[in-house]
């Protein structure tokens, strides 16, 4: 092929010239390609902002779930990640949190309270009124029996130190509080956090 100087800039200006054209939305082909591209799998979800329950940095994480919301529909957790717009984690999760997804569909997780009778070796399923009244009924019997109104010197000091708390350090500053103060009433002196376990 003989292409001249002036050939070859005519021909670039026309590639230029259609390009350009295709660049300012002139280009039929954008519309064909637009309907062959597979449309985006979160577009039809529901997002929901939450806090990651790992730790006590309280990372925010974005949870996307498939369902309408209707009466009688499940909804379904397909995706979860981190939220851009959280002051603590700016989009970025650790690697237990970036597993959040596999441990909401693990087959092992524990989805309703369990109750191993004692002497048994097996665990069977209870309702949480069953399981909320035996725990409140042995905090209360442990209460009765191990409670300490007064010291040696006789001062009051209304101490509860046979049983523990163990609190959540995803918690808000207000969830928190309460629990400082239900513990507290109770006359616990044991109790800690999720943090630093």
């Amino acid at each position: 092929m003989n292409l001249s100087r002036r050939g070859f800039i005519k021909l670039t200006g026309a590639g230029l010239a259609a390009s350009s054209l295709g660049a300012l939305g002139f280009d039929f082909a954008r519309e064909a390609l637009a309907a062959s591209v597979r449309p985006f799998k979160l577009a039809a979800t529901t997002e929901t902002r939450n806090t990651c329950t790992y730790c006590s940095v309280a990372c925010g994480i974005l949870i996307h779930s498939l369902g309408d919301r209707a009466k009688n529909a499940r909804s379904t957790i397909i995706h979860i990640e981190g939220d851009p717009d959280h002051p603590v984690n700016r989009g970025t999760l650790c690697p237990k949190g970036s597993a959040l997804l596999d441990i909401v569909h693990a087959p092992t997780r524990l989805k309703v309270p369990k109750y191993r009778a004692p002497g048994s070796n097996t665990f069977k399923e209870v309702s949480w009124d069953f399981a909320l009244d035996r725990i409140a009924t042995l905090m209360k019997q442990d209460r009765d029996a191990n409670f300490i109104t007064k010291n040696a010197a006789g001062t009051t000091v209304n101490r509860w130190t046979s049983t523990g708390m163990l609190s959540a350090s995803a918690s808000s500053s207000e969830t928190a509080y309460l629990t400082w103060k239900v513990v507290r009433s109770f006359g616990m002196l044991v109790f800690d956090n999720q943090a630093r376990v």
